[in-house]
């Protein structure tokens, strides 16, 4: 990287590149299997000792026993190496782990742009990732963070499914870089400036997916869950905008594009999560046998609090976060639902 705004750009074809992904989970280790096919090194990151020990011992990835892992992958556990002297980090930690992870790294070690690909809100500060991102690293690094998001699932990714998502960032070179280090055959990058709509559109659709989930477990038909979908991004977008968000970022890949994805099929976690919620799980249950963090159970708190600190209502998150959170039976929150007030459809 140059000076402030002004990043390294690469030739068409293989891109001689150094990153890391940061955070060997599912969708970490899928884009790090993405990114060695048109880059020279992939550094992958994980504080996991047990995983290491399982990829060295059965050559592939717990996760995904039919994938050979790309030769250009190289493996560690040392935060220092994994980000200095790279041309792109990616995280890829979970949105509770952003903070932690790095809050552990030398500032001064970060010269590179840096991908957010986790989806949520901080529940502590009520901020979106990249401005969580911000406040930990300095304003000074706030040219260098961006974002990754839309519909996109692990397992299709590391099998070369086409997919399209967004990529953003606070600046303009950096945003270009991201999207034209990722985009490929197969995975198409669409720029888009406005980070905080593709923010806020990836965090707060997991919530509606957890709505969605509960509402297929309980069998209450496809036209309710097509009320939940509309209704639930109607809430994203309201919120997305009072925050300063444009709003037909919420309509693309990252607001609707990923509400449609991820309220319908069991290869979302979020949807898994509220179908196991409405046979009668706890949320620590159900959790415990998805196995593997589910963003829209912090989400939905989140943005209740946001919400509410913004003045604007958001029925259908709230009646999650009391599900999850504050143990209301999935069939009282759909009475409460439906026995509200009816006003005219605003959009």
């Amino acid at each position: 990287a140059g000076a402030k705004g002004a990043f390294r750009t690469r030739n068409e074809g293989s891109l001689p590149m150094k990153i890391t992904v940061l955070g060997a989970g599912a969708w970490g280790f899928a884009l790090a299997n993405l990114l060695a096919k048109k880059c020279d090194e992939v550094l992958l990151w994980t504080k996991e000792e047990r995983l290491l020990k399982a990829v060295e011992e059965k050559g592939h990835h717990p996760l995904y026993p039919d994938i050979t892992p790309a030769e250009n992958i190289q493996w560690t556990q040392d935060l220092h190496a994994a980000v200095y002297n790279r041309d792109l980090i990616v995280e890829s930690v979970t949105s509770k782990g952003i903070r932690p992870v790095f809050s552990g790294i030398d500032k001064s070690d970060i010269r590179c742009p840096i991908v957010i690909t986790s989806k949520g809100i901080d529940q502590e500060r009520l901020i979106t990732l990249p401005e969580l991102l911000v406040e930990v690293l300095g304003e000074s690094h706030r040219d260098k963070i961006g974002i990754l998001s839309g519909p996109s699932f692990a397992k299709e990714v590391i099998v070369d499914k086409p997919t399209s998502v967004v990529a953003s960032s606070y600046n303009k070179e950096a945003m270009q870089l991201i999207a034209k280090t990722f985009n490929g055959p197969n995975f198409r990058v669409y720029p888009n400036s406005d980070i905080l709509g593709v923010a806020f559109g990836g965090a707060t659709k997991n919530v509606i997916a957890v709505a969605c989930g509960i509402s297929d477990g309980m069998q209450l038909g496809n036209s309710a869950r097509a009320a939940l979908m509309t209704r639930g991004l109607h809430e994203m977008t309201r919120l997305a905008i009072t925050c300063g968000a444009k709003r037909e970022t919420l309509s693309g890949l990252s607001g609707m594009g990923d509400l449609i994805l991820t309220c319908s099929s069991l290869l979302s976690r979020n949807y898994s999560f509220g179908k196991l919620l409405s046979t009668g799980s706890t949320s620590d249950e159900a959790k415990d046998q998805i196995g593997m963090v589910v963003e829209g159970a912090f989400a939905a708190a989140a943005g209740t609090a946001l919400a509410k600190k913004m003045g604007i209502e958001m029925p259908i998150n709230e009646a999650i976060h009391q599900i999850i959170d504050q143990n209301l039976p999935p069939q009282m929150a759909v009475q409460q639902l439906m026995q509200r007030a009816v006003k005219e459809e605003h959009l």
